[in-house]
């Protein structure tokens, strides 16, 4: 079931789509991040403002470089031992879609531990977007049942997992890490 529905979306994503899909926190949109059509498919769809920025899964944190002019060392220690999903905002974020950077030049990144999101990084050989599966400024869904249907239709893709779970998931925490070791909490 996790391996077919793992082809299915990487199959859509890999042809510019964009999915619904389940996470380690809640419920999120995600196509190719180096893909700019596919991203500007996921700002339309959620009538999100282009100027916040979306952020974007990796499946280990050794793939951080590709992606950040520079990783302060302190991001490999919050990211082992984080105990709640953790997104870092760093800057300098390089070979992913424009769209995706902040006007700051920075971007969210997530370490993802969830099984469908591992695989799908893995075989995409890229990092995922994930944002909330929501119309901007609505409430984020807590349970697949709670996405607006617009959101659902929307989507190139509904992955068939976990459509029926009630566990609640919090978004994830996010933090700003500096190169220098600064850091300051967003939304904890």
């Amino acid at each position: 079931m996790l391996r077919d529905e793992v082809a299915k979306a990487l199959k859509i994503v890999r042809e510019g789509g964009i999915i619904l899909y389940p996470t380690d926190t809640i419920w999120g949109i995600g196509c190719d991040a180096t893909n700019t059509e596919a991203v500007n498919k996921i700002y339309r769809l959620k009538q999100r403002d282009e100027a916040k920025s979306m952020i974007i899964l990796l499946d280990t944190e050794n793939k951080l470089e590709s992606y950040v002019g520079e990783v302060n060392p302190l991001a490999y220690d919050l990211i082992e031992y984080a105990e709640n999903p953790l997104t870092i905002v760093f800057p300098g974020a390089k070979n992913i879609s424009p769209a995706l950077i902040s006007s700051d030049g920075s971007i969210g990144i997530r370490i993802s531990k969830h099984p469908f999101c591992l695989q799908l990084v893995q075989q995409l050989r890229k990092p995922l977007v994930s944002t909330s599966a929501n119309i901007s400024g609505k409430p984020s869904p807590q349970y697949f049942s709670q996405i607006a249907p617009e959101i659902i239709e929307g989507a190139d893709y509904v992955v068939d997992l976990e459509q029926h779970s009630m566990e609640i998931k919090n978004p994830s925490t996010i933090m700003r890490l500096a190169p220098n070791g600064q850091f300051e909490f967003i939304r904890r």
